[in-house]
Protein backbone atom coordinates (compact mmCIF):
# COMPACT_ATOMS: atom_id res chain seq x y z
CA UNK A 1 0.00 0.00 0.00
CA UNK A 2 1.34 3.31 -1.10
CA UNK A 3 -0.26 6.74 0.42
CA UNK A 4 0.82 10.42 0.72
CA UNK A 5 0.86 11.18 4.28
CA UNK A 6 1.68 15.03 6.02
CA UNK A 7 3.45 15.96 9.26
CA UNK A 8 1.62 18.10 11.66
CA UNK A 9 1.94 19.18 14.93
CA UNK A 10 0.14 21.85 17.26
CA UNK A 11 2.62 22.97 20.17
CA UNK A 12 4.55 19.77 19.68
CA UNK A 13 1.57 17.45 19.71
CA UNK A 14 2.50 15.86 16.73
CA UNK A 15 -0.18 13.85 14.12
CA UNK A 16 0.21 12.13 11.01
CA UNK A 17 -2.70 13.01 8.73
CA UNK A 18 -4.01 11.31 5.54
CA UNK A 19 -6.67 12.36 2.90
CA UNK A 20 -9.13 9.77 3.29
CA UNK A 21 -11.94 10.73 0.71
CA UNK A 22 -11.74 8.16 -1.51
CA UNK A 23 -11.17 5.55 1.22
CA UNK A 24 -7.54 4.03 0.40
CA UNK A 25 -6.22 3.60 3.76
CA UNK A 26 -6.92 0.15 5.93
CA UNK A 27 -8.13 1.67 9.41
CA UNK A 28 -8.95 -1.74 10.61
CA UNK A 29 -5.04 -2.44 10.48
CA UNK A 30 -3.99 -1.52 14.32
CA UNK A 31 -0.52 -3.00 13.54
CA UNK A 32 -0.15 -0.46 10.70
CA UNK A 33 -1.26 2.36 12.54
CA UNK A 34 1.30 1.66 15.40
CA UNK A 35 3.90 1.45 13.06
CA UNK A 36 3.60 4.43 11.14
CA UNK A 37 3.39 6.53 14.60
CA UNK A 38 6.24 4.48 15.87
CA UNK A 39 9.22 7.04 16.57
CA UNK A 40 12.10 4.35 16.08
CA UNK A 41 10.57 2.45 13.14
CA UNK A 42 7.77 4.82 11.59
CA UNK A 43 7.06 8.54 10.90
CA UNK A 44 6.88 8.76 14.32
CA UNK A 45 3.67 10.77 15.75
CA UNK A 46 1.09 10.93 18.81
CA UNK A 47 -1.75 9.44 16.71
CA UNK A 48 -2.66 9.58 13.15
CA UNK A 49 -6.02 11.45 11.78
CA UNK A 50 -7.97 10.19 8.50
CA UNK A 51 -9.53 13.40 6.92
CA UNK A 52 -13.14 11.76 5.18
CA UNK A 53 -16.31 12.93 3.52
CA UNK A 54 -18.91 13.71 5.39
CA UNK A 55 -22.51 14.17 3.77
CA UNK A 56 -24.08 17.37 5.51
CA UNK A 57 -20.53 18.95 7.12
CA UNK A 58 -17.12 20.34 5.48
CA UNK A 59 -15.47 16.47 6.57
CA UNK A 60 -15.37 13.95 9.37
CA UNK A 61 -12.53 12.94 11.35
CA UNK A 62 -11.37 9.60 12.43
CA UNK A 63 -8.90 9.62 14.78
CA UNK A 64 -6.21 6.98 16.42
CA UNK A 65 -3.73 7.02 19.08
CA UNK A 66 -0.40 5.62 18.74
CA UNK A 67 -1.01 2.31 19.75
CA UNK A 68 -3.09 2.36 16.32
CA UNK A 69 -6.78 2.00 18.70
CA UNK A 70 -9.16 4.41 17.43
CA UNK A 71 -9.70 6.63 20.13
CA UNK A 72 -11.99 9.77 21.44
CA UNK A 73 -11.55 13.61 20.74
CA UNK A 74 -8.08 14.83 20.02
CA UNK A 75 -8.17 18.69 20.63
CA UNK A 76 -5.43 19.67 18.99
CA UNK A 77 -5.46 16.97 16.21
CA UNK A 78 -9.07 18.60 15.23
CA UNK A 79 -7.14 22.06 15.53
CA UNK A 80 -4.25 20.63 12.99
CA UNK A 81 -7.05 18.93 10.58
CA UNK A 82 -8.16 22.06 10.54
CA UNK A 83 -5.60 23.67 8.91
CA UNK A 84 -5.12 20.74 6.49
CA UNK A 85 -8.45 21.19 5.55
CA UNK A 86 -7.99 24.68 4.82
CA UNK A 87 -4.30 23.50 3.02
CA UNK A 88 -6.74 21.13 0.61
CA UNK A 89 -9.09 23.86 -0.56
CA UNK A 90 -12.01 22.34 1.85
CA UNK A 91 -12.82 25.23 3.75
CA UNK A 92 -11.44 29.06 3.56
CA UNK A 93 -11.90 30.05 7.43
CA UNK A 94 -14.70 28.53 8.86
CA UNK A 95 -14.60 24.65 9.34
CA UNK A 96 -17.54 22.44 10.80
CA UNK A 97 -16.53 18.42 11.07
CA UNK A 98 -17.88 15.27 13.10
CA UNK A 99 -15.67 13.69 15.23
CA UNK A 100 -15.97 10.87 17.61
CA UNK A 101 -18.16 12.73 20.54
CA UNK A 102 -19.88 14.64 17.82
CA UNK A 103 -20.11 17.93 15.65
CA UNK A 104 -17.54 20.75 15.69
CA UNK A 105 -17.02 24.38 14.61
CA UNK A 106 -13.52 26.06 14.17
CA UNK A 107 -12.27 28.66 12.45
CA UNK A 108 -8.78 29.93 11.11
CA UNK A 109 -6.65 32.46 10.76
CA UNK A 110 -4.30 33.03 8.04
CA UNK A 111 -1.39 32.68 10.45
CA UNK A 112 -2.60 29.27 11.35
CA UNK A 113 -3.89 30.13 14.74
CA UNK A 114 -7.50 27.57 14.47
CA UNK A 115 -9.92 28.35 17.33
CA UNK A 116 -12.30 25.05 18.00
CA UNK A 117 -15.44 25.21 19.58
CA UNK A 118 -15.46 21.75 21.93
CA UNK A 119 -18.63 20.24 23.61
CA UNK A 120 -20.29 21.51 26.28
CA UNK A 121 -19.29 19.77 29.81
CA UNK A 122 -21.88 19.49 32.57
CA UNK A 123 -20.31 17.40 35.01
CA UNK A 124 -17.39 17.63 36.95
CA UNK A 125 -16.62 15.81 39.84
CA UNK A 126 -14.20 16.39 42.72
CA UNK A 127 -12.52 14.72 44.77
CA UNK A 128 -10.26 15.84 47.99
CA UNK A 129 -6.84 15.48 45.87
CA UNK A 130 -8.15 15.72 42.33
CA UNK A 131 -10.93 16.66 39.52
CA UNK A 132 -12.26 14.27 36.87
CA UNK A 133 -14.59 15.47 34.00
CA UNK A 134 -14.74 14.85 30.03
CA UNK A 135 -13.93 17.37 27.66
CA UNK A 136 -14.15 14.60 24.74
CA UNK A 137 -11.58 12.63 26.34
CA UNK A 138 -11.47 11.45 30.39
CA UNK A 139 -9.08 13.67 32.33
CA UNK A 140 -7.51 13.72 35.79
CA UNK A 141 -6.59 17.24 36.80
CA UNK A 142 -4.27 17.54 40.21
CA UNK A 143 -2.16 20.05 41.33
CA UNK A 144 1.78 19.64 41.32
CA UNK A 145 4.03 22.31 42.54
CA UNK A 146 7.06 20.80 41.91
CA UNK A 147 6.16 20.57 38.11
CA UNK A 148 9.34 21.06 36.64
CA UNK A 149 10.71 18.18 38.08
CA UNK A 150 8.06 15.85 38.83
CA UNK A 151 8.39 12.57 37.31
CA UNK A 152 4.69 12.54 34.76
CA UNK A 153 5.49 9.63 33.12
CA UNK A 154 5.67 7.52 36.31
CA UNK A 155 3.20 8.99 38.24
CA UNK A 156 0.82 9.26 35.36
CA UNK A 157 0.89 5.74 34.57
CA UNK A 158 0.30 5.04 37.92
CA UNK A 159 -2.59 6.62 38.14
CA UNK A 160 -3.86 5.90 34.63
CA UNK A 161 -3.92 2.21 35.01
CA UNK A 162 -4.29 1.97 38.87
CA UNK A 163 -7.10 4.67 39.71
CA UNK A 164 -8.76 3.81 36.25
CA UNK A 165 -8.26 0.44 35.48
CA UNK A 166 -7.61 -0.56 31.61
CA UNK A 167 -9.61 1.74 29.50
CA UNK A 168 -7.61 4.31 31.93
CA UNK A 169 -8.03 8.52 31.82
CA UNK A 170 -5.27 10.90 30.67
CA UNK A 171 -3.82 12.18 33.75
CA UNK A 172 -2.62 16.39 33.73
CA UNK A 173 -0.13 17.82 36.58
CA UNK A 174 -0.91 21.81 37.01
CA UNK A 175 0.80 23.98 38.50
CA UNK A 176 -0.49 28.03 39.00
CA UNK A 177 1.67 30.52 37.82
CA UNK A 178 0.10 34.25 38.25
CA UNK A 179 -3.48 35.93 36.87
CA UNK A 180 -5.18 33.03 34.88
CA UNK A 181 -2.12 31.31 33.56
CA UNK A 182 -1.27 27.62 34.41
CA UNK A 183 1.04 25.61 33.60
CA UNK A 184 0.70 21.58 32.41
CA UNK A 185 2.00 18.25 31.98
CA UNK A 186 0.06 15.31 30.67
CA UNK A 187 0.21 11.63 30.63
CA UNK A 188 -1.66 10.18 27.68
CA UNK A 189 -3.52 6.89 27.40
CA UNK A 190 -2.96 5.79 24.27
CA UNK A 191 0.54 7.29 23.95
CA UNK A 192 1.42 5.58 27.14
CA UNK A 193 3.91 8.51 27.48
CA UNK A 194 4.18 12.40 28.23
CA UNK A 195 3.09 14.36 25.27
CA UNK A 196 4.16 18.05 25.01
CA UNK A 197 1.00 19.34 24.70
CA UNK A 198 -2.35 17.68 25.06
CA UNK A 199 -5.72 19.86 23.54
CA UNK A 200 -8.73 18.22 25.66
CA UNK A 201 -6.20 18.44 28.33
CA UNK A 202 -5.59 22.14 28.95
CA UNK A 203 -9.49 22.01 28.34
CA UNK A 204 -10.11 19.79 31.09
CA UNK A 205 -7.71 22.15 32.93
CA UNK A 206 -9.13 25.62 32.34
CA UNK A 207 -12.32 24.52 33.87
CA UNK A 208 -10.99 22.59 36.74
CA UNK A 209 -9.32 25.54 37.78
CA UNK A 210 -12.59 27.71 37.54
CA UNK A 211 -14.45 25.20 39.22
CA UNK A 212 -12.30 25.04 42.24
CA UNK A 213 -11.80 28.87 42.43
CA UNK A 214 -8.24 28.85 41.09
CA UNK A 215 -9.31 31.31 38.78
CA UNK A 216 -12.13 33.85 38.13
CA UNK A 217 -11.65 34.34 34.89
CA UNK A 218 -13.44 32.56 31.62
CA UNK A 219 -10.27 33.21 29.70
CA UNK A 220 -7.08 30.71 30.64
CA UNK A 221 -3.80 30.52 29.70
CA UNK A 222 -2.16 26.91 29.63
CA UNK A 223 1.58 26.54 29.46
CA UNK A 224 2.52 22.93 28.30
CA UNK A 225 6.01 21.86 27.50
CA UNK A 226 5.42 22.16 23.74
CA UNK A 227 3.79 25.87 23.71
CA UNK A 228 0.69 28.04 25.05
CA UNK A 229 -2.78 27.36 24.27
CA UNK A 230 -5.98 29.29 25.83
CA UNK A 231 -8.98 28.45 26.28
CA UNK A 232 -12.37 30.25 26.75
CA UNK A 233 -15.61 29.61 28.22
CA UNK A 234 -19.04 30.63 29.91
CA UNK A 235 -19.88 29.45 33.23
CA UNK A 236 -23.94 28.49 33.40
CA UNK A 237 -26.19 26.85 35.59
CA UNK A 238 -25.28 23.14 34.52
CA UNK A 239 -21.97 23.63 34.18
CA UNK A 240 -19.78 25.24 30.88
CA UNK A 241 -20.67 26.02 27.66
CA UNK A 242 -18.81 27.80 24.58
CA UNK A 243 -15.99 26.16 25.04
CA UNK A 244 -13.31 27.12 22.90
CA UNK A 245 -9.24 25.97 22.37
CA UNK A 246 -7.25 28.23 20.53
CA UNK A 247 -3.61 28.00 19.58
CA UNK A 248 -0.88 27.22 16.64
CA UNK A 249 -1.05 24.56 14.11
CA UNK A 250 1.17 23.63 11.62
CA UNK A 251 2.24 21.45 8.94
CA UNK A 252 5.55 20.21 9.16
CA UNK A 253 6.50 17.93 6.04
CA UNK A 254 4.68 15.52 3.37
CA UNK A 255 5.70 12.07 2.75
CA UNK A 256 4.83 8.96 0.97
CA UNK A 257 4.31 5.72 2.80
CA UNK A 258 4.86 2.57 0.48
Amino acid sequence: MQFTFYKYQGTGNDFVIIDNRQDIFFKNDTKLIAHICDRKFGIGADGLILLENHSKLDFKMVYYNADGNQSSMCGNGGRCLVHFAKFLGIITSEATFEAIDGDHSASITEEGMVSLKMNDVHEINSDKDYIFLNTGSPHHVSLCDALDTFDVHAEGAKLRHNLYGEEGANINFVKPLKDNNFAVRTYERGVEAETLSCGTGVTAVALAMHHSDKTQAEEVVLHTPGGQLKVSFQKTDTGYSDIYLTGPAVQVFKGTWS
